[in-house]
């Protein structure tokens, strides 16, 4: 028995469904409200003690962190691969999902909530905000310095401008590397690496920042494949939430002019 404690909107469970949804895997879906703050109770605590969504049970054995769970169903059912065959493009494939843990994952949030999210905090009641602020549980002293900063600063905080460029440069990489004729990041296999950023590309598009990757036609052309697969409609878009859509559409078009300025001061 599969279980997935889940959000709809949370990038790393979209990638864990995405995987099992391209393997046909049936599981029971929990879903973890983050704004209430279930994520950092005691009981989910006990079982994923970073305090984070995705967490996947498996026959009672629990596997936390999206990049892990994600392999894990591949070595678990291995019947539909989302590996390559060879060394070299195991290689390649982890070469682009360990980029996700090491950066993207933190840039990501920090656009998310400097741009959109910071304002469904600050709708809170100031006794709940503090608790935000104050009490996260499985966070180290930076996720939450940062975590908090965006929050009271948006766009002004200290980590929004480097969070524009590291999506700038991975946009200019993916580009790169899909130049030389292949159709997925690690060849002409569709794996793990095209599931891995298939949830964080989406978010930028419902940031309305699809403009920045409107020169890098390679890139162009790999979302437009991957939007194709059944599996990204059964993942991704049959879970979109219009309110939190809603959200980063309005405060993204926004703030498009300053991300641009940004990028144009960089260059």
């Amino acid at each position: 028995m599969l279980e997935l404690y889940n959000h709809d909107m949370s990038v790393c469970a979209a990638k864990v469904r995405f995987a099992m949804a391209e393997k046909g895997l049936e599981y029971t879906s929990h879903m973890v409200n983050l704004l209430a703050r279930e994520h950092k109770t005691p009981e989910y605590l006990a079982l994923n003690p970073n305090g984070v969504v995705p967490t996947l049970v498996h026959d009672g054995y629990v596997v936390y962190e999206s990049t892990i769970i994600n392999e894990y169903l591949e070595e678990k059912f291995p019947q539909v691969s989302l590996m390559p065959k060879s060394s070299q493009g195991k290689a390649r494939v982890r070469k682009w999902t360990l980029q996700l843990d090491t950066n993207i994952h933190a840039a990501t949030s920090v656009l998310t909530t400097c741009i959109a999210f910071r304002y469904l905090f600050l709708a809170m009641p100031p006794e709940d905000l503090e608790l935000h602020f104050t009490d996260q549980p499985g966070a180290d002293s930076l996720k939450m310095e940062r975590h908090n900063d965006n929050i009271k600063n948006g766009v002004d905080s200290k980590y929004f401008a480097h969070a524009v460029m590291t999506f700038n440069n991975l946009l200019k990489a993916m580009d790169e590397e899909l130049s030389g004729g292949e159709s997925w990041l690690a060849g002409d296999t569709f794996s793990l690496a095209d599931i891995g950023y298939a949830s964080y590309i989406r978010r930028l598009e419902h940031l309305q920042l699809k403009a920045m990757w409107e020169n890098f036609p390679y890139l162009s052309d790999w979302y437009d494949r991957l939007q194709q697969r059944e599996a990204f409609r059964v993942a991704i878009l049959d879970w979109d939430n219009a309110a939190y859509i809603n959200n980063m559409k309005k405060r993204g078009a926004q703030e498009w002019p300053l991300i641009k300025r940004v990028i144009a001061s960089k260059q």
